[in-house]
């Protein structure tokens, strides 16, 4: 039975693989189009999350709060810390195909104030717990957000129209030659194939981890606050190690995947817990404080905080990832200590 639930978990995982790098492939080439950052921050951010999403809804709506709520706050301290880390490490070493000693970090600084500005205002709400109002305000902060990348997005067009273009096509986009539309067209789809394979996968591959976590005897605190979180962040994981290895633009793509991804935990995900919750208990519900979310909510902001603190420099490397992954292994140390 163990051997059968490890084969199935691998299959898994392999779809999983194979899906990420279609959303890879397709968001490395849809940012020709519309930009590596926008491209990161909404599109691939989206489809990463959408498994996170599915549960943080279905959980809402059945009354585990607790549960929709853990999913969001740990996904961010997890990317925030050890996806960061991951992809620094692979993208500043000989694990890439482009290996680069610095990443410049400079042209994200609307996402690195959003991020400060929605984990706080997170934190703040939660005080006297999450109601029917909040998630107004989280809905609104995230099409704010969009709004702003967007705007951002065809300034920046304007500014430089062909220079990325240029790469895979000789076609300009005034001329409105086939060749080029094509491209996108074929990139489109491949993303959307790639997006709905993780969220056909994402499900299973968690439930068969935890199911082999249990046969090979691994203590039910180590799989909710280490084995779980990982699962669960499995595509995005695996979509940031594809595009680190693609040298800058695949770096740039990442880096706005983690932080529009995180972005998104902190606003939409927020908002559909709420909704959720409305929708299982009506308009007068309130997902209360609890001891344990109290501190989940600290931390998160906490970490989000000193990691975005990190990215306000211009340049970031090796040094910066091996920093963040030490922060990784405190906060699993923290949550680990809270969980026992």
């Amino acid at each position: 039975m163990e051997a059968n639930n490890i084969l199935i978990m691998l299959m898994w995982l392999g779809e999983l693989t194979f899906s990420s790098w279609l959303l890879s492939y397709g968001a490395e080439h849809l940012a020709t189009r519309f930009g590596a950052r926008f491209v990161g921050r909404t599109l691939l951010s989206v489809a990463t999350t959408l498994p996170e999403i599915a549960i943080v809804v279905y959980a809402a709506s059945t009354g585990s709060y607790g549960i929709a709520l853990g999913a969001g706050l740990g996904s961010n301290i997890l990317m925030m810390t050890l996806g960061l880390a991951i992809m620094l490490l692979i993208a500043t070493t000989r694990l890439s195909k482009k290996p680069i000693k610095k990443i410049n970090v400079s042209s994200f600084k609307l996402d690195k104030i959003f991020l400060i500005i929605t984990a706080v205002i997170s934190a703040v709400l939660f005080i006297d717990g999450y109601v029917f109002i909040d998630g107004i305000i989280f809905s609104g902060l995230f099409l704010a957000y969009i709004f702003v990348a967007f705007y951002e997005m065809k300034k920046e067009k304007q500014r430089d129209k062909e220079k990325v273009i240029e790469e895979y096509s000789k076609a300009s986009d005034e001329n409105g030659l086939p060749g080029n539309q094509k491209q996108l067209i074929k990139a489109g789809i491949i993303f959307i194939i790639g997006t709905i394979g993780i969220f056909i996968g994402a499900e299973p591959f968690i439930k068969s981890l935890e199911q082999v976590s249990f046969e090979i005897g691994v203590s039910a605190i180590i799989l909710s606050v280490v084995i779980s979180p990982i699962a669960g962040e499995m595509p995005e994981k695996i979509s940031l190690m594809l595009l680190a290895r693609k040298g800058t633009q695949g770096t740039s793509i990442a880096i706005a995947n983690v932080l529009g991804s995180k972005i998104l935990n902190n606003t939409l995900l927020l908002a559909f817990a709420v909704f959720g919750a409305v929708y299982h208990s009506g308009l007068g519900v309130t997902i209360a404080r609890s001891p344990i979310l109290t501190f989940q909510i600290v931390l998160t902001t906490v970490v989000t905080l000193i990691a975005v603190g990190l990215l306000f420099r211009k340049e970031i490397g090796i040094k910066t990832g091996l920093i963040l992954l030490g922060m990784y292994i405190v906060s699993i140390g923290l949550q680990f200590f809270m969980a026992s």
